[in-house]
């Protein structure tokens, strides 16, 4: 989907951007025409002369081509392109355009473009790790664009693969699949909540519930494959995403998820609340490992957690969607309507533990969606992906 396609693409000073070579060869074998603008520091690294002949453009680096006045329109350039990429990207020139100094023409390119951004970092891990880097990254998660690090999804540690530069192939991936995937929802942000919940009884003991995750990882991945910006806050499962526009928030507790949930949401245009959340939690969480030869019975006090769904219900302003679950044992329909209306809801996605091949811990689903205005629409029993379409191609009618 890259034929026909404008794409900028940013090279800054990493060791990493003789990889620019073999992006731009893979961009332009897709049919893709590139332009390249690189910094000062990146053509210590790689010669304009190899950018050239491999993107058929001149190379721009300076704001003035010639000494007779002439010069490059950075405003142009962000208005002519369909993309920009910038990778390698340094810690420095992250930096830069998570703050907006303007002091080199790749940084004023940014500025002034109007198509999505690409971004992979390229740094050493300790500079990655560091907080200040990180907290310009997020900023740049939140200006909308799309930050492609090695490692995206994985259950290992968030730092392990991350800094050195994603591969070139898996770079040109992640802008294909975009163009692929412009959709219902392009432009849209998502918060989905996903998996369980676990409330401590002491360091080794919890209460959980046996939510696999697999329906909201589904929502995200479709979601995502719609063009949304998708912040996935996810409880404690044992899966992965692979969507590179997806956000991931890793949670332990509803107290956790509530954060998450409330600190996403009013920046959102919707969220799909999911995640089967504990509605208790022990009052008192013990430090020590509760020896059971030292206390015999126990009685346990629970308190109410706090509700994320109500509590996005009365946050929601004019024009953002709120979707909830509803796992029912009887009464299905009466006590989902009444969760529909209690929590200010725009639908509802109602499944039953009586219908076979739904519920937790199953790859399909049977659900039916309810609607604010008393409309009931069931739906077969499917894959959870195919049930994830169904839910996604009904917000997306109450997005437009």
């Amino acid at each position: 989907m890259l034929k026909g396609k404008k794409i900028i693409l940013g090279i800054t000073g990493s060791i990493a951007a003789y990889k620019a070579a073999y992006i731009i060869r893979a961009l332009v074998k897709k049919g893709a025409e590139v332009q390249v603008v690189i910094t000062p520091g990146g053509k210590e690294f790689i010669t304009p002369i190899t950018l050239s002949a491999l993107s058929s453009n001149p190379v721009i680096s300076e704001f003035f081509s010639n000494r007779d006045g002439s010069w490059h329109s950075h405003v142009d350039l962000g208005l002519w392109a369909d993309a920009m990429l910038i990778a390698p990207a340094t810690a420095s020139s992250i930096g830069k355009m998570a703050n907006g100094i303007a002091d080199n023409m790749l940084i004023t390119t940014y500025l002034s473009c109007k198509a999505p951004v690409f971004i992979a970092p390229a740094m050493d891990l300790d500079m990655f790790a560091h907080p200040s880097t990180q907290q310009n990254i997020e900023k740049l998660r939140s200006f909308g664009n799309h930050i492609i690090e090695p490692g995206e999804g994985e259950l290992a540690s968030h730092l392990v693969g991350k800094g050195r530069m994603e591969e070139p192939d898996v770079i040109v991936g992640v802008l294909d699949r975009y163009f692929d995937g412009l959709g219902s929802l392009t432009q849209k942000k998502i918060v989905i909540t996903a998996g369980p919940t676990y409330e401590k009884i002491d360091p080794v003991r919890f209460i959980g519930n046996y939510s696999s995750g697999k329906m909201g990882f589904a929502l995200a991945e479709a979601c995502a494959v719609q063009g949304a910006q998708v912040t996935l806050i996810a409880g404690p499962v044992s899966l992965s995403t692979t969507h590179p526009g997806i956000r991931r928030i890793d949670v332990e507790s509803a107290e956790e998820m509530y954060q998450a949930a409330v600190r996403t949401f009013p920046d959102s245009d919707a969220a799909i609340l999911c995640a089967a959340v504990a509605d208790y939690r022990p009052e008192v969480q013990s430090d020590e490992k509760i020896k059971r030869e030292k206390t015999g019975d126990i009685t346990m006090h629970l308190v109410p957690n706090p509700d994320i769904a109500a509590a996005l219900g009365k946050m929601k302003q004019a024009g953002q969607r709120l979707v909830g679950f509803a796992l029912e044992t009887t009464n299905e329909v009466a006590h989902a309507t009444e969760k529909l209306e209690r929590k200010n809801l725009d639908f509802i996605v109602l499944n039953s533990l009586k219908d076979k091949g739904a519920g937790f811990r199953c790859d399909t689903n049977k659900v039916s969606i309810l609607e604010a205005n008393g409309k009931l629409t069931e739906y077969p029993v499917k894959p959870k992906n195919e049930v994830a379409g169904d839910i996604v191609e009904k917000l997306a009618s109450l997005l437009k």
